[in-house]
């Protein structure tokens, strides 16, 4: 069964519309409808592309690394968003505990209602 805070690797839309690479992602919010599609968070190793106070850095040195089926310091992406059908997740690699995933969730609403 597919739940929230699950961290799943497949080709992330790329914002030109373009296929991008295989990569993670963190299912945020399944969307209310009969199809099947979820919000979901890119998940990148390139942590220069962090913004500061919005995306979250996740450590090989954290507890929760282990989790997450990260293989190196992760950097999860809070404006990189998309929308995908459950059916181009390829392989579900790990989770995000419930307390990371409720900071996450609230870094969003945050950035979304600044001025």
């Amino acid at each position: 069964m597919i739940s929230e805070g699950d961290i799943f690797l497949f080709k992330f839309p790329l914002t030109n519309q373009s296929t991008g690479k295989r990569r993670p992602a963190v299912l945020l919010k399944k969307i209310p409808s009969q199809i099947g599609d979820w919000l979901v968070c890119m998940v990148s190793s390139q942590l220069h592309h962090e913004v500061q106070g919005v995306d979250i850095v996740v450590r090989t040195d954290e507890k929760m690394f282990a989790e997450t089926g990260f293989r190196k310091d992760s950097l999860i992406r809070v404006t990189r968003l998309a929308v995908v059908d459950e059916a181009i997740l390829e392989t579900k690699i790990g989770n995000l505990p419930h307390d990371a995933l409720f900071a996450l969730k609230g870094r969003l609403a945050d950035w979304l209602t600044s001025c």
